[in-house]
């Protein structure tokens, strides 16, 4: 079984890909790593762009018949038997972003990207089995409990479940900053 763990940079992907790999037993997969290894990925300006028109077939390749939890913000591209996609409400985000050292333009971008769903709709595109699981205010441990419970029922499709719109005034500070900033 294929597990992609998806979301947002910043909303503890990694965190909770490798706890779940850990507790399934399952090898785990950080995709940059695994483009770049596959000849699938190139760093740019210290970030690693993946060819994500190739990925879906050198993944299906390379991991078919494996356990494995694959961990990265473009996870959801690959054949993977269920999409996991965690979210994070934008203002806990921002502040993660900050801490990071994240220009104030990538954190628009984040931002502005987990408010309005973006991977979450791209991973109901290319994936028929998709769990979204809001990891805001809740322990690593937790958020896996949460997972395998929905794993080991066998369910389907779970989104829907976070509704960050009546953050917006709140957040939407950081997308306009990142429009000032193209405007000048």
């Amino acid at each position: 079984m294929i597990i992609a763990v998806t979301g947002t940079p910043g909303v503890g992907k990694t965190t909770i890909a490798k706890l779940l790999s850990e507790r399934l037993g399952y090898e785990y997969v950080d995709l940059k790593e695994f483009a770049v290894s596959n000849g699938l990925g190139e760093p740019i300006g210290g970030e690693i762009a993946i060819d994500v028109e190739r990925l879906p077939e050198v993944a299906r390749a390379k991991l078919s018949g494996k356990k494995a939890v694959v961990d990265g913000h473009l996870s959801h591209f690959i054949p993977a038997d269920v999409v996991i996609v965690l979210r994070t409400d934008p203002r806990v985000l921002a502040k993660r972003l900050e801490s990071r050292g994240y220009s104030r333009g990538k954190i628009a971008d984040n931002v502005e990207a987990e408010l309005i769903d973006l991977i979450l709709v791209e991973a109901l595109e290319r994936a028929e089995r998709v769990v979204e699981v809001d990891t805001t205010g809740k322990t690593p441990g937790d958020v896996v409990d949460e997972i395998l419970h929905f794993l080991h029922t066998g369910t389907k499709k779970r989104v829907g479940v976070v509704d960050w719109t009546p953050y917006y005034d709140e957040v939407v500070e950081h997308i306009h900053v990142r429009e000032r900033n193209e405007n000048q």
